[in-house]
């Protein structure tokens, strides 16, 4: 799934991107605003940690652990829409499981999440992993929540592009 150039969103902190009680405004070119809560992106304690790693304000070792996990995550993305046009429901899931751990790792929540969700439906299970699902639910799931966790990773590269560069490693 493409997007246009002009489609993408802009993003503007409007305070400190370290302040875990900013939100930032993510403008479109059409002029629609959208609130996008840190909260609800990173799991600051995982992400602290990882931060935590840094030799003292260079970030330079959090910072090339991120642009590795972006590299990964364009990869699944591209093997899961792979997998979902052959249909092979235990490579969506293995997939899944794959990136839930990545995200999970640099802090991710929301990514982490639907990525459970995947790595779940694929096993023809439930969201939750509780009951069982027939293939054609199941591949009819995973090809809704596919678009949705691109867009939440979308979300988590522009919110930790921008606290790289403001913080400006």
């Amino acid at each position: 799934m493409s997007t246009k150039e002009e489609d993408k969103p802009k993003t503007v902190p409007e305070d400190s991107v370290k302040d875990k009680e900013s939100t930032e405004k993510t403008t479109k070119d059409n002029g629609e605003t959208k609130i996008v809560d840190p909260e609800e992106l990173i799991d600051y304690n995982t992400f602290d940690q990882l931060l935590d790693m840094d030799d003292d304000e260079d970030h330079e070792f959090s910072y090339s652990i991120v642009l590795n996990y972006f590299e990964q995550a364009e990869q699944t993305f591209t093997d899961m829409d792979d997998a979902l046009e052959k249909k092979d429901l235990s490579e969506l899931s293995r997939l899944g499981h794959f990136l839930k751990g990545s995200s999970a790792a640099i802090g991710l929540k929301k990514v982490k999440e639907t990525c459970e969700k995947i790595q779940n439906i694929g096993n023809k299970q439930d969201e939750v992993g509780s009951a069982s699902l027939e293939e054609e639910v199941a591949l009819e799931k995973i090809t809704k929540l596919l678009p949705q966790v691109k867009a939440e990773y979308k979300e988590a590269e522009e919110y930790l592009k921008s606290f790289y560069d403001q913080d400006a490693r």
